[in-house]
Order: C-alpha cells, then structure tokens, then sequence
C-alpha cells in the first residue's frame, strides 16, 4: 500500500502541476480541463441563484461573480490537490499516520512550520512543498494582470462601439447609424480596429479561457455580441454594396472567423472548418430582409437587389455564426439581435437608438 500511495501521490503532483503549467504559462490556446469544469459547475450555481429573480438584468448581476469565483476556485482546486498529493507521499514513504502526515503536509505547502520532526529522509518532501504553495499563489498573482490588460483592451473597443452600433450592438443598425449622421467614410477605421481586436481576442481568450467568463461593466454590452455585430455589418456591406465596400470588411471577417474558431479550438467547441458557402445558417431570408429595409430606410443605396445579395451575406455568415451563437450562449452574452438562443427565458433586445436632437428649423 504504501507504494500505492507512493505512485498516486506523485501522479497526482504532476497531473497538479500540468494543469497549472498549462493554464497559466504555457502562451498556447491548451485545453483546461480545471477551468472549463470550475467554469460548468459555478455557471449552474449562480444561474440557479438568479432564477427566482427571473430576467436577463438578473443573470447578468449573478454572472458578474462568475469570473471571479472560477480564479478562487482554481487555487483553492490547486492548493488542495497539492495537499493531498505530499500528505500521500509522506504516508507511502514514512510510518505516518494519516493524520500527522495531513498535518506535516499542510504545515510545510503553506509554510506554517509549526510540524517539524528530525526525520531527515523526510526533508525533501517537506522542502518542494514548502516551495509548492507560494509558487502557486505567486504564479495566480502574476497571471491577473495579464487577464485585466487584455479584459481592458477588449472592453475598451467595445464601449466606443456602442454610440455607433447601438446597445445591445446589432450589425444592420451600425450601417444605419453611419449612413443617418453621414459618417461611412469612418467605417474602413472601425474595421481596422476590430480586425486588431479580433486577433487580440483570438490570442489572449484561447490561451485564458476564463476571460470569456469576465463580463462588460455594463448589463447591455458583451464581447461576442459585439464582435458578431461588427462582422454582419461587414457581411451585409460587402453583399448589398460589393463595389463601394471597403477592403478592410474582407480583413476584418477573415481575423473575426479566425479568431473564433481559435477559441473553439481551445475550449473544444465542434465546428466545420470549411464550410460550404451555400450552406444553410440560422439566420432567416426573411430576417435579412427586415434588416436590410431598416437600413435603406435610414438612407443607405443598395448596389444588390436583397435576393441577389443574401445568398453573399450567407456564404460570409456561414463561417463564423455557428462558433458565434456558441459562444455567446455559453457567456450568457446579453440576448441581442442575430445572436442565437441563450440557456435562459430571453426575448431578443433590439438596440436603442437615442432620439433626434436636432433643431426643427436649422
């Protein structure tokens, strides 16, 4: 038995330390089985805690705890694992009891030192986990400014989006918006910024999961819905007006696609990586057809007839709405427009658009 001990002990040290070296250092989009376990059982509590309360408003007060109960709970998951694995070493390579070597154990990994004994053989295990627990908990302290500077850079891009895209964002009413105020000349910039973005978060949300879990300061403003916006507006461009379209919506679509199926890549969300551009998307002709009305009707010339440009918009859509709709299901994202089905009762939120200020008689 004590070589039993002996052998899961270390099997467990080591499964410890891989899944900290892979959460937290590795700079690779590696799977985290802690964190997307930690991320399934905290998101069923907190949703459950919201229930009674009923609404989006109240999912997304009890989400706002969500990111920061996944980081507790992968130190307390790493610490207590630790703990288990030495006090089995000292048990499989020493006569203590479970009891004293628990102790021993305990006192070494948070360096209590109050469990000391002149077992020199001992030593080596007393010391690596004496160095084990502040490592870990220096590693976790080093690894939130990472996670805030990119939650930073994201949520920065997405409050400016929301004076030109509305809140929630929908991409039809950024094409309205800029076609009202007479500001298209803005958009190649626009998509510039989130082509950048979108590498960004392909990058930091496939290497750090959790920060899918970190939610906007505000209730109507999300990441994912943001992004699905930007990239329909691209969509929509490119299949009502092809000549006049700029460039930068082609780049944009291509970084955004990339970028989500990077992070499906990392949190093993099935998808086709190339699709069939006439295949079929959740997203309804008839849908389309509303939007695109909304948007004439706000002054936008279309170069496409509606029925000549949906089958473009569908072969642009069908790359990326599947990891969408996905991914803003499984981060609650505020039920917008074009964003698919959420897990709770919603009924999709149209953007807001602030009223006509202007002067009767200029």
């Amino acid at each position: 038995m004590r070589v039993i001990f002996t052998v899961a002990g270390a099997v467990l040290l080591a499964a410890t330390a891989g899944s900290i070296l892979r959460t937290l250092v590795v700079p690779r989009g590696l799977y985290s089985a802690l964190v997307i376990r930690l991320w399934s059982v905290l998101r069923r509590v907190v949703r459950a805690v919201a229930a009674p309360f009923g609404g989006y408003r109240a999912i997304d007060r009890a989400q706002t705890w969500l990111a920061p109960l996944i980081l507790l709970g992968m130190l307390g998951c790493w610490l207590l694992s630790t703990l288990v694995a030495y006090t089995m070493l000292l048990v499989g390579t020493s006569e203590l009891p479970w009891r004293v070597a628990f102790r021993e154990a305990g006192s070494s990994l948070f360096t209590l030192g109050f469990a000391s004994g002149d077992r020199l053989h001992l030593s080596v295990i007393d010391f690596l986990a004496a160095a084990n627990g502040p490592l870990i908990i220096a590693l976790l302290i080093a690894y939130l400014p990472t996670l805030y500077g990119a939650y930073n850079r994201r949520e920065l891009e997405v409050t400016l989006l929301q004076s030109r895209a509305g809140e929630p964002a929908w991409g039809p009413e950024l094409l309205a918006r800029q076609t009202l105020v007479g500001t298209e000349s803005e958009l190649p910039e626009l998509y510039r910024d989130w082509e950048r973005l979108a590498a960004d978060l392909g990058e930091g949300h496939s290497n750090y999961p959790v920060l899918i879990s970190f939610r906007s300061p505000q209730p109507y403003r999300s990441w994912v819905v943001g992004l699905i916006a930007v990239m329909d507006a691209a969509a929509m461009q490119l299949a009502l007006n092809p000549r006049s379209a700029p460039p930068e919506a082609r780049l944009l679509l291509r970084a955004g696609f990339t970028a989500l199926r990077d992070i499906a890549t990392a949190l093993r969300i099935p998808f086709e990586a190339d699709p069939d551009p006439d295949g079929p998307i959740r997203l309804t002709f008839e849908e389309f057809d509303a939007a695109v009305a909304w948007v004439t009707a706000a002054g936008l010339r279309l170069e496409r007839p509606v029925r000549e440009a949906w089958p473009h918009f569908r072969g642009w859509r069908v790359n990326y709405e599947e990891i969408a709709y996905e991914l803003a299901r499984r981060a609650d994202a505020v039920p917008a427009l074009w964003t698919g089905p959420r897990d709770f009762p919603a009924t999709p939120i149209p953007p807001r658009r602030p009223a006509d200020r202007r002067p009767a008689n200029p």
